[in-house]
């Protein structure tokens, strides 16, 4: 897809000073443009229906209409990034139920992080999750709480043209296995494991890990 001259970011969030330190970072990198700031869900509703920007960054709490609620109907405008100190998993489950692609807690990220999650965003429809979100996913897919439907594995492996290796690879992934423990249970090199892993994200359209587990989990692309 075409890359923007600038990313257009709309930032949602009941702290001003919170609001104004993500504006003024934001804005220092040089393709990534403000276009809007809001106090509240239907605050950021109303503006983001004005404004369509690129990626909504949204907090959870806020007053009037929370981020969780907003997200569903923003995210039927832009990309929705939550972007808070909330940290629970059925808090995660509902964003990400309601339409948000990623979710990052504060203070668990740097600003050149943050950027690059927004290019990654609409560049690549990536899904920047911190380390709770990508546990609160991995769990309600274990548990049997999946943040969307299950799908059936064949047609997962059908849709991607996955072989049966990375099907086995790709289950083993969500499941939070690393790279080292993947090879052990399956009785390979790591390298080898990490040669399946290039070829998953290949036919995924998968930047980094995050992404093709939500991708394999069901979770739309947003946008």
């Amino acid at each position: 897809m075409d890359e923007p001259a600038r990313y257009r970011v709309m930032v949602v969030d009941d702290n001003t000073f919170i609001r104004a330190g993500l504006t003024s970072a934001l804005e220092a990198t040089d393709d990534i443009e403000v276009v809007g700031e809001a106090g509240d869900g239907r605050e950021a509703e109303e503006m983001a229906w004005r404004l369509v920007p690129d990626v909504v960054l949204l907090d959870v709490r806020m007053p009037r209409a929370d981020g969780v609620s907003a997200a569903a109907a923003l995210s039927r405008i832009s990309r929705v990034i939550m972007l808070t100190q909330v940290e629970e998993p059925e808090v995660i489950l509902s964003a990400v139920r309601n339409g948000a692609v990623g979710y990052l807690v504060h203070n668990t990220f740097t600003v050149d992080e943050l950027a690059a999650a927004i290019r990654d965003t609409v560049r690549h429809r990536a899904h920047p999750l911190s380390h709770a979100a990508s546990a609160a996913l991995i769990d309600a897919a274990r548990t049997g709480r999946p943040a969307a439907p299950a799908a059936d594995p064949a047609e997962q492996r059908a849709r991607f043209g996955l072989s049966a290796r990375e099907v086995q690879v790709m289950d083993l992934i969500v499941r939070g296995l690393a790279n080292h423990d993947i090879a052990a249970k399956l009785f390979l090199t790591e390298k080898t494991v990490k040669n399946y892993i290039n070829r998953i994200y290949a036919k995924l359209g998968a930047p980094n890990r995050a992404t093709a587990i939500v991708t394999w989990l069901g979770m739309p692309p947003g946008g």
